[in-house]
C-alpha cells in the first residue's frame, strides 16, 4: 500500500483513525520507551580490522552500485534513526558507542535522530527515492513493513557480507530467514520487538491474563482492555490464539480474525486501541490488562512491580527495526563497518542496557551481565530457547493486500 495515497471508501473518521494506525503504535513508533541508565564502561579498541573473505551470504553490489563510495576519501557516515534508540553519555551530549567508533576507525558518525514514524520519514524522503537520488544518508533504520516496501522498489543497496565479518557470524537464529530478505543482504536487526500481554497485577485481582481469549472474552477485564493501533501485533496475536500462523494465513483467516475483533469492540470489551500510551493507563490500572512491546515492559517492571507480562501458550509476535543502507548512499563502505561494530558483543550489550529492547545480537550475556545483571536474565531482552519458540512473525504483504488489511483495521480502530 502507498499509504500517501487516500483509501477510497471510507469515511472521514474512518481516514482519520486509518491515519493513526499508520502513524502510532509500535509499527510506526511515535515515542520510544524510557532509557534505563546502564553503568558505564569502556568499550575494547581491539578487533577493529574488517575481516576479508569471510564465508555467508553472496556479497556485491546493487542497481546503484556504479554510484562511486567516498568511504575511503571521506571519514563519515551520515546514519538516521529513532528517538531515543541508542546509548546517551551522563552529560547527555554525546552516545559514547559512537565515540568509540569514531576513536577506533577515524569514521565520524553525523547521527540524526529523525525518524518519528516509518510513514513520516518515507514521506520526507520519496520524493528522492522516486527520483533515483541519493537520500543524503548513508544508513537508516526502519521497521519490517516498511523495510519490506523499500526491498520490494529497489530502494536499498545489497550489503557486502566482507564487511560484515560480526554481522555475519552473530545475528540471532531468530531473526534469519525473514521472508523480505530471507539471506539478510539487505538489512542488518537493530533491535526486536516483541509484542506480549502485560497485566497490572492490582488490577486483576491477583489473576494471570496470559491469552488473547481472555483479553477478548473474559467479562471481568470488561472496559479495561487495551489492544494495539499496530494491525500486526493486534491482528497477528489474534490469528495465533486462533490456531493460525501469522506467516501463511490467507484472506478469509484474516477477516475472521477481524471479526472476532468487531465482536470484543462491539461488547465494549476493549477500553481503547492505543500506541506506547497505554503505559500510564496500565500503571494506574485503568487498562488492567493489554498487549505491550516489551521494550516498555522492562521499564514499567523496574518502577511498578504489580505489572506482570505472559507468553500466550499460542506464541506471541515478533518484529524488527533494521539497519539499511538507501540507493546512492555516498559512504556505503564506512555504513557496512558501522553495522558490524553494533554487532559486537559488548557493544551490542551497552546499546541493550540502554534501550532495554531485544538484543539480536549471539554472545552479548556475559557482557550485559557485567552491566546488570537483572538485564541478563530478562527474556524480554534475552529471550531464552523456550521463549524463542514461541516467537512468530507477520508475513509480508503484497501493495494490494497491504491496501486492503489496513483500511479493513482502521474501520475496526475507528469504530
Amino acid at each position: 500500500m502507498e499509504r500517501h495515497h487516500r483509501p477510497d471508501g471510507l469515511t472521514r473518521p474512518q481516514r482519520e483513525a486509518m491515519l493513526r494506525s499508520l502513524t502510532s503504535g509500535r509499527g510506526a513508533l511515535t515515542r520510544r520507551s524510557m532509557l534505563r541508565t546502564a553503568g558505564a564502561f569502556a568499550l575494547g579498541t581491539a578487533g577493529a580490522g574488517v575481516v576479508a573473505g569471510c564465508g555467508g551470504p553472496s556479497g556485491g553490489q546493487s542497481a546503484s552500485s556504479d554510484i562511486e563510495d567516498f568511504s575511503g576519501d571521506e571519514k563519515t557516515v551520515r546514519f538516521s534513526n529513532w528517538l531515543g534508540y541508542i546509548d546517551v553519555s551522563e552529560d547527555k551530549k554525546s552516545h559514547p558507542t559512537l565515540d568509540t567508533f569514531r576513536r577506533r576507525t577515524g569514521i565520524k558518525v553525523e547521527y540524526t535522530e529523525d525518524i518519528n514514524s516509518n510513514l513520516e520519514f518515507y514521506e520526507k524522503i520519496k520524493p528522492r527515492l522516486h527520483g533515483g537520488r541519493g537520500t543524503g544518508r548513508d544508513l537508516i533504520c526502519l521497521t519490517d513493513w516498511m523495510a519490506a516496501r523499500f526491498v520490494r522498489n529497489g530502494w536499498v543497496q545489497k550489503l557486502n557480507v566482507s564487511n560484515l565479518p560480526n554481522a555475519y557470524a552473530n545475528l540471532s537464529a531468530q531473526f534469519r530467514g525473514l521472508d523480505w530478505d530471507p539471506a539478510r543482504i539487505y538489512s542488518y536487526a537493530w533491535t526486536g520487538i516483541f509484542a506480549v500481554i502485560a497485566y497490572n497485577e492490582k488490577a486483576t485481582d491477583g489473576r494471570k491474563v496470559d491469552s488473547m481469549e481472555q483479553l477478548l472474552e473474559d467479562s471481568r477485564l470488561k472496559g479495561r482492555v487495551g489492544l494495539l493501533t499496530e494491525m500486526r501485533d493486534t491482528v497477528g496475536m489474534t490469528l495465533l490464539d486462533m490456531s493460525q500462523r501469522p506467516e501463511q494465513f490467507t484472506t478469509d483467516d484474516y477477516d475472521a480474525a477481524i471479526a472476532r475483533l468487531q465482536r470484543t469492540v462491539d461488547r465494549g470489551q476493549v477500553r481503547r486501541f492505543t500506541g506506547n500510551d497505554y503505559i500510564d493507563d496500565l500503571k494506574k490500572g485503568k487498562i488492567a490488562a493489554c498487549l505491550a512491546w516489551a521494550g516498555d515492559l522492562v521499564q514499567l517492571q523496574a518502577d511498578n512491580p504489580e505489572i506482570k507480562f505472559a507468553i500466550p501458550d499460542a506464541g506471541y509476535m515478533t518484529s524488527t527495526d533494521n539497519l539499511m543502507i538507501p540507493n546512492r548512499a555516498r559512504h556505503k563502505q564506512n555504513a557496512e563497518r558501522l553495522i558490524d561494530y553494533f554487532y559486537e558483543p559488548k557493544v551490542a550489550a551497552r546499546l541493550a542496557a540502554w534501550i532495554n529492547y531485544v538484543c539480536p545480537v549471539d554472545g552479548v550475556r556475559e557482557e550485559l551481565e557485567q552491566i546488570d545483571p537483572d538485564l541478563a536474565d530478562n527474556p524480554l531482552i534475552l529471550p531464552d530457547e523456550e521463549m524463542t519458540e514461541k516467537s512468530h512473525t507477520f508475513r509480508s504483504l503484497s501493495q494490494d493486500e497491504e491496501t486492503a488489511y489496513e483500511q479493513k483495521f482502521s474501520r475496526l480502530i475507528g469504530a
